[in-house]
């Protein structure tokens, strides 16, 4: 008889506990439940970097169709021709020293879930001018030049980038001006005329 009753305790022992296991989803004799959900999400790192038109009167319009690009049109040494977008700089001495077309643009940092809460941005030549690089130089400037003597040569090394910005904040835009020198060279030898396209690459790095 004892061992009857220690087998009939052991079985409501296991049906409590069974209808206690799925009392979450399903139960009976009973008017509510309350199954649970696991969310379940790998958060990761993103970053990006824009380019845009400056702001500026006149700024060149920045392009995405494929990498960024922008177009100054028609140049020369003298200054003579407006640029169809920007400004220019007449030569200091016309037929020596060089002319120079530019304009601002705006470069704006993105970054999310990052262990660090700014960021630093470089950039260089990568791919200079093919046939023309004698006589046209990329030139940059961190604030708007009063002079083409405020225009510094970007750099052409990967290894040692022209500084863009330090400190920089997400989502914040960055005002910088880009530009072309253009040499007065005469030759009879090389092409000192004619189209030519460079291609500056930026790097974002979030320390």
């Amino acid at each position: 008889m004892r061992r009857q009753a220690q087998f009939l305790i052991a079985v409501l022992i296991l049906i409590a506990s069974v209808s206690t296991a799925n009392a979450a989803t399903s139960a009976v004799n009973a008017s509510t439940v309350s199954p649970t959900l696991q969310v379940s999400v790998t958060v990761q790192k993103a970053i990006a970097l824009t380019l845009s038109q400056g702001a500026g009167a006149g700024a060149c319009t920045v392009t995405t169709a494929s990498d960024y690009s922008i177009s100054f049109g028609n140049v020369d040494a003298l200054g003579i021709n407006t640029p169809t977008c920007g400004s220019k700089f007449n030569p200091t001495t016309p037929g020596v020293s060089p002319s120079a077309y530019y304009t601002d643009y705006k470069i704006t940092p993105m970054f999310t879930n990052q262990s660090s809460t700014t960021a630093t941005v470089t950039a260089y030549v990568s791919a200079n001018f093919a046939t023309l690089s004698s006589i046209l130089s990329v030139v940059e400037a961190s604030s708007a030049p009063g002079n083409i003597g405020a225009l510094s040569a970007m750099s052409t090394n990967s290894g040692s980038p022209t500084s863009i910005g330090t400190s920089l904040a997400s989502g914040t835009a960055l005002t910088r001006y880009i530009g072309v020198t253009v040499q007065p060279t005469n030759s009879g030898s090389s092409t000192v005329s004619g189209s030519d396209t460079a291609t500056i690459t930026y790097t974002m790095t979030v320390p």
